[in-house]
């Protein structure tokens, strides 16, 4: 696999997401960070999403609902270079019917390397980071090469 470096600009597009047990952690988390929040882009799955709306007052693009394949939807924002990074609390301990979602949803945002918090204390270093905030740059696939040798091999 071929790779290429892109720039993410000082504006990052979030997506936010939290199971069931975790939604009010992430709220709370919200909350603490809305001032941060508000100068983003900000995804969520659909009762997340309501729910952090709701609470904050923040601007949320809201999708369907994690099981009904919001998920997914995040994933396909991640392969398009629509989601920067990705937020996701997650409850280690409640086995969800949609795991394989949450596998795929965590798998693509490593293959496109994109920050990933999976609970609050590393949301927090995040957030914290000057690259937050400001332009920075990182290594993702080069999707156009690879169609092209994949192209090249058929011939």
């Amino acid at each position: 696999m071929e790779y290429k470096n892109i720039v993410l600009p000082a504006k990052k597009s979030i997506a936010l997401v939290a199971h069931d047990n975790k939604k009010q952690d992430l709220l709370a988390w919200c909350n603490t960070h809305r001032d941060t929040l508000a100068s983003h882009k900000l995804y969520a799955t659909g009762t997340t999403g309501s729910l952090i709306a709701g609470e904050t007052g923040l601007d949320i693009t809201k999708l369907i609902s994690g099981p009904l394949g919001g998920d997914q939807q995040i994933g396909a924002l991640i392969t398009e270079g629509k989601v920067d990074m990705l937020i996701f609390f997650w409850d280690p301990f409640e086995p969800m019917p949609h795991d394989p979602d949450v596998k795929a949803l965590l798998r693509i945002a490593a293959v496109w390397n994109i920050p990933v918090a999976c609970n609050q204390s590393s949301a927090d270093f995040i957030v914290s980071s000057p690259l937050f905030n400001g332009e920075s740059s990182h290594v993702v696939p080069d999707y156009e090469a690879y169609i092209a040798s994949r192209s090249q091999k058929q011939l």
